[in-house]
């Protein structure tokens, strides 16, 4: 398909591909994306039953490089990066001296004096931005978005369609670690991470690369029922394993303890940004929380809508919210006063101007088998 977006937005290295592929594209994060090609539920279902492939080339990448790499990762992030070995990844976040979200990011330890901050794409200029203020004599911040390509590969599927194309054995990678290695002959780093709940791999390589390797995924998977997947789906699947979206459920108005996420901060580490506010509000206790709810009468409840705990009156709203394949029911995010935060709990969304009646549930929506 031609697409008719501005061209001020960007392309991966795969955008011809997507259009090859029949994907359906639309601005994101300042990006030419694909949204859905098969459709959002083929897609979904693929990841959670086989394998699907993700163009994620448009996140960020920032190194930080020398001998006070480690202070300044350290100073910068809310999770203790003094933790990582070589070959770790940690999921973290830049944080305002208020203690809110500039961006959540992956921290890949390289070596001891060489980090791979993977952030995200909207996000990219201001976090680099961000780590460039706290950079200085004994440590380098360089944006490097541009010298990488990123492929994911995620379901059941996945180990076994990547180790072919690999020249390391994928199996004793944990998860959130990450290797090294060839892919088609190209050096790369093969990480066992995501952003669907589901086993997978995430392959960072050069851009000119990426179409290849898009490729021989692709064309391994095919007979398998394995899908290439757009941000529709990601969206769905990441909903279902509560994995936080910024812009959404957590923004520069919202703290690690309001989000649910206290344990990517590490207060006993010592000093870094955001840690003073954190401590204040961690002592008088948060205000609201981030919750799941399922919807119970009939409506999807989206971001943005109103909310209501039906015992108080009290308000909240709803940060995401969708009709997800695997779960089968309207589920979704909200955050309600702290004292309605327990499971169990009943909510009323306004749904387009309707009561919507809800309930508090037990996160994550859906937790992969135990392999």
């Amino acid at each position: 398909m031609t697409s008719s977006a501005p061209s001020s937005l960007k392309r991966t290295p795969l955008f011809d591909k997507h259009r090859e592929l029949g994907g359906k594209i639309v601005p994101f994060g300042g990006w030419e994306m694909p949204v859905t090609y098969s459709g959002l539920t083929d897609e979904h279902v693929a990841v959670r039953t086989k394998a699907g492939l993700f163009d994620v080339s448009h996140m960020g990448e920032i190194r930080v490089q020398g001998p006070r790499a480690l202070e300044v990762v350290q100073r910068l992030t809310c999770n203790d990066v003094a933790a990582l070995v070589d070959g770790r990844v940690q999921y973290s976040a830049f944080l305002t001296e208020q203690g809110t979200f500039v961006d959540d990011l992956l921290t890949y330890r390289l070596a001891a004096d060489d980090y791979l901050l993977v952030v995200n794409a909207a996000n990219t200029p201001k976090d680099v931005a961000w780590a460039r203020a706290a950079e200085g004599d004994g440590a380098r911040v360089t944006d490097e978005s541009d010298r990488w390509a990123q492929i994911a590969i995620q379901g059941p599927l996945a180990q076994g369609l990547l180790q072919p194309l690999v020249s390391a054995d994928l199996a004793p990678i944990g998860y959130y670690w990450f290797v090294k290695a060839e892919v088609l002959g190209v050096p790369c780093i093969v990480s066992r991470t995501g952003y669907t709940g589901e086993d997978g791999f995430e392959v960072y390589g050069p851009p000119e690369a990426a179409p290849r390797i898009w490729d021989a995924l692709l064309s391994a998977g095919r007979p398998q029922g394995v899908l290439p997947a757009g941000l529709g789906a990601r969206d769905t699947l990441r909903l279902e394993a509560k994995m936080a979206l910024y812009g959404n459920d957590i923004d520069d108005t919202t703290t690690p303890w309001e989000a649910d996420l206290g344990w990517i901060v590490k207060m006993k580490k010592g000093d870094f940004t955001g840690r003073a506010a954190l401590e204040r509000q961690k002592t008088a206790g948060v205000a609201r929380k981030l919750v799941g709810f399922a919807v119970e009468g009939r409506g999807i409840a989206r971001h943005g809508y109103p909310l209501a705990v039906e015992a108080t009156g009290e308000p909240g709203v709803v940060t995401s919210g969708t009709q997800t394949p695997t779960v089968g029911k309207a589920i979704g995010l909200a955050y309600v006063p702290a004292g309605a935060a327990a499971v169990g709990t009943r909510l009323s969304i306004d749904v387009r101007g309707k009561g919507v009646p809800a309930v508090v549930v037990p996160t994550p929506f859906y937790k992969r088998s135990a392999s």
